[in-house]
């Protein structure tokens, strides 16, 4: 399954749902927001991955408790929403309150809601990101191939099924990570292409995702 088929397939709309009920935020802004955050996690663990501490680390992680299970399981969202607190502070680091912040400014989801809804997704991103290592077979070893293929594959998918609101968000968001120029993901994505409201426009020849966000929710 590509992350553009989790995005628009069951699972997304499941998740979506769920926290639309639960935050009062509009499903179309869940998935806006899933379409961002899922690459900016897999960017930060690809960068991370590179370690060979962390690559263990994480690949222990996905055996123990990412299994994907979650993705035909909605009844997980909400009992592992604390764990997908701490996921989120490992992954990011210090730059979680930035990142928080830049992504609340792009959604227009306010700055208190963000992180519990970032908290129910990171739990599907990771098992997502596990169920294609179980379909791989890559260990510690494999980890940075197997996250730069998914983000690869969803910038082809992205690009060869034309224009659509998701695919728009993601060839922005992916058109901003693939370079890593800085070797930070936190300035690839949020700082060259959400960075500023999306008012940059680097390398997309547009107004950026805000522009992209903004004809979303304003339909």
């Amino acid at each position: 399954m590509s992350l553009i088929d989790l995005l628009t397939g069951n699972t997304g709309n499941e998740v979506a749902q769920q926290a639309e009920n639960k935050f009062g935020i509009s499903k179309n802004q869940i998935i806006a927001l899933l379409a961002v955050a899922a690459p900016l996690v897999i960017s930060y663990l690809r960068n991370k991955s590179q370690d060979a501490k962390e690559a263990e680390a994480l690949n222990n992680a996905l055996d123990k408790d990412h299994d994907g299970s979650i993705l035909n399981d909605s009844s997980q969202l909400e009992a592992r929403q604390a764990e997908g607190g701490s996921i989120l502070s490992h992954i990011f680091g210090g730059d979680k309150q930035n990142v928080e912040n830049q992504l609340s400014q792009n959604t227009g989801i306010s700055i208190d809601k963000i992180g519990p809804i970032l908290a129910m997704l990171a739990p599907v991103i990771m098992g997502y990101i596990g169920k294609e290592k179980q379909q791989s077979n890559v260990g510690a070893g494999g980890l940075g191939d197997l996250l730069g293929g998914i983000l690869g594959n969803a910038s082809n998918q992205a690009q060869t099924q034309g224009s659509s609101p998701l695919n728009d968000i993601l060839g922005s968001v992916l058109g901003g990570g693939q370079s890593q120029s800085s070797g930070n993901p936190l300035n690839d994505i949020l700082g060259s292409v959400l960075g500023g409201g999306g008012n940059q426009q680097k390398q997309q020849g547009g107004g950026g995702l805000g522009d992209i966000l903004g004809g979303l929710f304003g339909k």
